[in-house]
């Protein structure tokens, strides 16, 4: 298992549209119900999006899916700055992640 973070910031004007992608892509990967995977998006208060994406080591499912790719290919556009993090180790997970 990987387990990947990103922040991304959106611009005010694109917020709406980041979201009904997000829902529709959720909704997808809740269809297709990919095992050993996890996968969460946050709005924090700032505006910044935190993801969290557990990947098993069989690869990305997330990358099946053509909501996927619209998604990927609408946060060109929708972002106010280049998104930051990476792979992260798990220190702790209660019902969040799999285990450390």
């Amino acid at each position: 298992m990987t387990v990947l973070v990103t922040l991304a910031t959106i611009a005010p004007e694109h917020v709406e549209a980041v979201e009904d992608a997000g829902r529709r892509l959720f909704a997808a990967v809740d269809a297709a119900g990919p095992a050993d995977f996890r996968y969460a998006v946050c709005r924090l208060p700032d505006g910044t999006y935190l993801t969290l994406l557990e990947v098993p080591d069989s690869g990305n499912p997330l990358t099946a899916l053509p909501e996927y790719h619209d998604f990927v290919t609408g946060l060109r556009g929708w972002l106010a700055a280049p998104t930051t993090g990476g792979p992260a180790t798990v220190i702790g997970s209660y019902r969040v992640l799999g285990p450390a």
